[in-house]
């Protein structure tokens, strides 16, 4: 009896682990509804929202110079892939963890189209240097376009292409979907209106200055 119930109790131990298997928790990601973005002062003319996860450098500018693009109807600072799960500040900056400082933004699209927001992304940051953005270097200030659907890549590489006469020299955006997203510490979000401070554009590469 006891060698019987061993193997039942062996065989439910089994079954649990399986059923717990399926049940793992999804990686974050900008559609996800339990990120919370920070509401703009922009106005929107729509119940419609869409988001687009980009990587520009210094994300405190990154995240300035979208909060003040009309459209734009919120946003939040984090760290985009890498091989760490919701990695530090410090970590990012320190520990080689492969995440990049980016930004998450949703809009309208009734005002403003994924196609557009990439548009100001061109324009607010330098794609043309590797690693790096102005005085800021390593991975973690790299430039990247991070779609989450499958249109929105389309799109991305549509405009990268679009884009490449704006500049002095190739760009080196990359372009990788469905990265996770880690919402950074409250301390950087929304880092420019609450202390003033933030990284200046570095538009040395912009065929236009």
């Amino acid at each position: 009896m006891k060698t019987i119930a061993a193997t039942l109790a062996g065989i439910a131990a089994l079954s649990l682990v399986a059923y717990a298997a399926t049940q793992t928790t999804p990686k974050d990601t900008s559609i996800s509804p339990t990120i919370k973005l920070e509401p703009t002062k922009n106005k929107p003319k729509s119940s419609k929202r869409d988001r687009a996860i980009l990587a520009g450098g210094c994300f405190w500018g990154t995240e300035k110079y979208f909060r003040m693009t009309p459209g734009i109807t919120g946003t939040a600072v984090g760290y985009i892939g890498g091989k760490v799960k919701n990695p530090t500040y410090k970590q990012v900056s320190y520990e080689n963890t492969g995440a990049a400082e980016g930004v998450m933004v949703e809009f309208d699209p009734t005002i403003i189209t994924y196609s557009q927001v990439l548009d100001r992304f061109w324009d607010i940051h330098n794609p043309c240097t590797l690693n790096s953005q102005g005085p800021d270097f390593g991975d973690m200030y790299r430039s990247g376009i991070y779609p989450t659907t499958p249109e929105q890549e389309r799109i991305a590489k549509e405009s990268k292409k679009r884009a490449a006469p704006l500049f002095k020299r190739p760009i080196v955006t990359e372009i990788i979907p469905n990265q996770p997203f880690y919402m950074a510490e409250t301390y950087h979000q929304q880092y420019s209106e609450k202390t003033g401070r933030f990284c200046a554009i570095d538009r040395s590469d912009h065929v236009k200055p």
